[in-house]
């Protein structure tokens, strides 16, 4: 009986995952601290190509969860949220502080310590979010084989203790 019940939730929760994720794009923007970002409801995927309002270069910063191995690297090319992560990092933000977004499930060249890495055009920050997208870095690393079914699914991650912990200097 513990075990229906079990699958229950993790279906409802799945359930509402994806009801989240197929909302209308066009759908206000409230309260966003547990919301699913717009560019991740868009369903956006990384194409190396940037629209002319993102023609910004992109900025480096590196973030950790409880029990990383190694700082993680994402990549920003929103003017608006590279500022948004400054304002963290100073302490000004104390919100929306944790990072989320899609997962690719491959290396990224800036992200070498990790077999995957965020979609650049999906990352947001967040307060709260629903317990199915969460993770920490290690657990998806070792079990990124099953990330994107049950676990995580739609690669949406948004791992509760993520941590921005500096900007990685322009080389």
């Amino acid at each position: 009986m513990r075990r229906f019940f079990t699958r229950i939730g993790c279906l409802a929760a799945v359930a509402m995952l994806a009801t989240m994720v197929a909302a209308p794009a066009q759908a206000a923007p409230t309260a966003r601290a547990c919301a699913t970002p717009p560019s991740v409801q868009a369903g956006s995927v990384e194409t190396g190509a940037s629209s002319p309002a993102d023609a910004t270069e992109p900025v480096y910063f590196t973030m950790t969860t409880a029990g990383s191995r190694e700082p993680f690297v994402i990549k920003l090319t929103d003017p608006a949220k590279i500022e948004h992560a400054r304002r963290i990092l100073s302490g000004e933000e104390t919100s929306r502080t944790h990072v989320m977004g899609r997962i690719i499930k491959r290396p990224a060249p800036y992200n070498p310590a990790y077999s995957f890495h965020f979609d650049p055009n999906t990352i947001d920050f967040f307060e709260m979010a629903i317990e199915v997208c969460d993770a920490t870095l290690s657990y998806v690393e070792d079990h990124l084989d099953e990330a994107c079914g049950a676990f995580l699914p739609g690669c949406l991650f948004c791992p509760w203790s993520s941590k921005l912990v500096a900007e990685v200097p322009a080389s």
